[in-house]
């Protein structure tokens, strides 16, 4: 996990995503980046971050950081990940990601699958029988 240095070469290989640009509950005008039915619901920085270094990516995060529209100063809310997108030489390190926009969407349909995602009916062996009592909850409190 390296740190930016001064040399403005390297700031360019490093984009920045912050969880409210694929956070299905803002607006675009709160920062939303993507289409509302691709985002996810309230993603945090190590969720992004879990993503993108099982893909391989070189990145960081940066917790004390948080985007300018976030008004909510929550823990949850705060960070923001940092991705390098192509090497010194100007080359992309994964062929899959040449935008940031490449790594938004991706971020936003991995991060559902993630086992701290999947497993919030108490993480048991039973997961279908789970899954069913999780689901007639829900719409019991609705």
């Amino acid at each position: 996990m390296s740190h930016l240095s001064e040399n403005p070469a390297e700031k360019e290989r490093f984009v920045c995503i912050y969880p409210v640009y694929i956070n299905n509950k803002k607006t675009l005008a709160e920062g939303r980046r993507i289409p509302t039915e691709k985002g996810v619901e309230n993603p945090s920085c190590n969720e992004i971050k879990d993503v993108l270094v099982a893909a391989g990516l070189n990145v960081y995060t940066e917790n004390n950081k948080m985007h300018p529209r976030e008004w909510n100063r929550d823990a949850q809310f705060r960070g923001r990940v940092r991705v390098q997108l192509k090497q010194t030489d100007g080359s992309l390190c994964l062929e899959k990601f040449t935008s940031r926009k490449d790594v938004m969407f991706y971020v936003a349909e991995m991060i559902p699958k993630l086992k701290t995602r999947t497993q919030k009916g108490g993480g048991g062996d039973t997961s279908s029988q789970q899954g069913e009592g999780g689901k007639k909850s829900k719409k019991k409190k609705k």
